[in-house]
């Protein structure tokens, strides 16, 4: 397989800072597209593959999986792209393509294993896969994603994570104008969460700890905000919700959001993976018909679904740019929760 080298920057160890370095990329098959990268969004996930905290990374680590640029090449197959075009990739840069949910665009539960963009098997070289932060990237099409040419490409970067993210389990729980829909925690995913849920015509609420955040998830679109720590809002809102769209990503009790669920009503968890403490108690659940649910990212064709829906409401991340040097300064202040809402890099600084 031939190769070309282009500049990226990643980590070489657990404990080493993110730096330049030269990564190796395929050159363009049939199938594939070659995209030059503009921006390319900071993930929780990024941080944490970089420093090993979910075990399992593969060094040198080249995060970034939200990836907006120009096409500079397709392969000679690829009919739905040609060079020049704006496109976006997000957290699956390949799949089996023919498992059950595969089949039904649900390549984000690949029975076989999806091809994360960053640390995945790589099905082409053998080795693994290297993310967005870097000059260019070559991606089979079907996992290439259109970017509408009237939104601020920057801005758009975190829908391809964060967006999606709340945007699968928004669509799956058939939210609408008739729903109440709550978010938990105002981060990354929650401001998108309450932007999209405010676009689909949904009465939204923010739960919060944080009393100050009040008047920002307003500006947002939050119809409402219940500081989560009150006894007294919390039964205000008892049996009122449809949807919780749960974005916290430390261990948390999960219980007293439950309470506030109507009959049938669904808690879904996008950002915290482990056991729950303290332990879920099943009787509201038994007694009201209540679940509490996951959700992990979303399928190509529902990315685009969601891409195509913000080009049309206007929907866009609220981000802060930041230079491919300063990566690991925003690292450190993405531990303090201190950027509003998502930094994205400019990768004409690399």
């Amino acid at each position: 397989m031939s190769t070309f080298t282009v500049k990226a920057y990643g980590a070489e160890s657990i404990t080493a800072d993110l730096k330049e370095m030269n990564i190796e990329r395929r050159e363009v098959t049939s199938k594939d597209v070659e995209i030059e990268i503009l921006y390319c969004g900071v993930c929780h996930s990024d941080l944490h593959t970089a420093r090993n905290d979910w075990g399992g990374t593969i060094y040198p680590a080249v995060p970034g999986h939200e990836i907006i640029g120009r096409i500079t090449k397709v392969g000679n197959e690829v009919a739905k792209f040609k060079v020049g075009d704006l496109a976006g990739v997000g957290c699956i840069v390949d799949s089996c393509g023919h498992c059950e949910s595969c089949q039904h665009d649900l390549e984000q539960y690949c029975l076989n294993g999806f091809t994360g963009t960053y640390n995945g098997h790589d099905r082409h070289s053998g080795g693994h896969t290297f993310g967005g932060y870097s000059q260019k990237v070559v991606v089979d099409s079907h996992h290439v994603l259109k970017v509408p040419e009237n939104l601020d490409p920057a801005a758009v970067a975190p829908l391809l994570c964060a967006g999606i993210t709340t945007w699968s389990p928004l669509r799956h729980w058939k939210v609408g104008p008739n729903s109440k829909v709550a978010v938990v925690g105002l981060g990354g995913l929650g401001h998108m969460a309450i932007k999209l849920a405010k676009g689909l015509g949904a009465e939204v609420t923010l739960f919060s700890r944080t009393p100050g955040k009040t008047e920002d998830a307003k500006q947002l679109g939050a119809d409402h905000v219940i500081i989560s720590t009150d006894e007294e809002q919390m039964k205000s809102v008892k049996g009122k919700f449809d949807v919780i769209i749960d974005t916290v990503p430390y261990i948390h009790d999960v219980n007293p959001y439950v309470t506030t669920l109507n009959i049938s009503g669904t808690h879904v968890l996008v950002g915290y993976l482990g056991g729950l403490e303290p332990i879920l108690n099943t009787v509201p659940l038994i007694l009201g018909r209540k679940s509490v649910a996951g959700s992990v990212i979303g399928g190509i064709a529902e990315t685009q679904e969601l891409l195509d829906f913000c080009g049309e409401h206007n929907i866009v991340s609220e981000i802060e740019m930041i230079k491919m040097e300063e990566i690991n300064e925003a690292y450190e202040r993405m531990l303090k929760s201190d950027v509003r809402y998502r930094f994205v890099i400019d990768m004409q600084t690399l």
